[in-house]
């Protein structure tokens, strides 16, 4: 498509740094990652083959450790959730509680309890950074930042409106929740690229 012909479509939307989430809610359905932050349209770069095995392994064990215990719900992106009004995040993976479920909407989620995010070269610095602010701004329990690349998962906890680590693991060792105590998960069923 000629840059011409987008011009006349791009004018049906504000410019970055004046979008509202009525704006948000009213681009077009897709099944792309878009988020919403200080005004601005985000497009995170599409995820790579490894990045999805990542994402597959961990909800897969996630989702079955939830539903065998009736604990909540678990989705993956692209699914918007509000950290609060104006920004909206699609984390690779999140967990709400039942406790919770009154954030469990049809079109968006509230803040979720637990939120996994899988590194990629693109957005590294953004799930280190912004994200880790947001999610601990917002009350987010428990963050993981899953390391392809180290093959290793770090597990936060909020503690005092700040995340502290709780540990790093590595080949050979299970990852732990303290949000959800008996959950164990093998690190190599994580990275195994089936």
């Amino acid at each position: 498509m000629q840059e011409a012909e987008l011009a006349p479509v791009a004018k049906l939307f504000p410019p970055q740094g004046k979008w509202a989430e009525f704006n948000y809610f009213a681009l077009p359905d897709t099944n792309r990652y878009i988020e919403l932050s200080e005004g601005r349209i985000i497009m995170p770069p599409h995820p790579t083959r490894s990045h999805q095995m990542v994402v597959e392994e961990l909800y897969v064990c996630l989702r079955t450790f939830v539903r065998e215990r009736n604990l909540g719900e678990v989705h993956i992106a692209p699914l918007p959730v509000r950290l609060w009004p104006g920004k909206i995040r699609e984390p690779d993976i999140f967990f709400l509680s039942k406790k919770h479920s009154a954030r469990a909407g049809e079109q968006i989620y509230g803040i979720p309890d637990l939120v996994i995010e899988v590194l990629s070269p693109g957005t590294e610095q953004t799930d280190r950074g912004e994200k880790f602010i947001e999610y601990a701004k917002a009350g987010v329990i428990e963050y993981w930042i899953v390391d392809s690349a180290k093959q290793r998962v770090e597990v936060y906890t909020l503690k005092g409106g700040v995340y502290e680590l709780n540990e790093r693991y590595s080949l050979g060792a299970k990852v732990c929740s303290h949000l959800l105590p008996e959950l164990e998960i093998e690190v190599e069923i994580i990275f195994r690229q089936e």
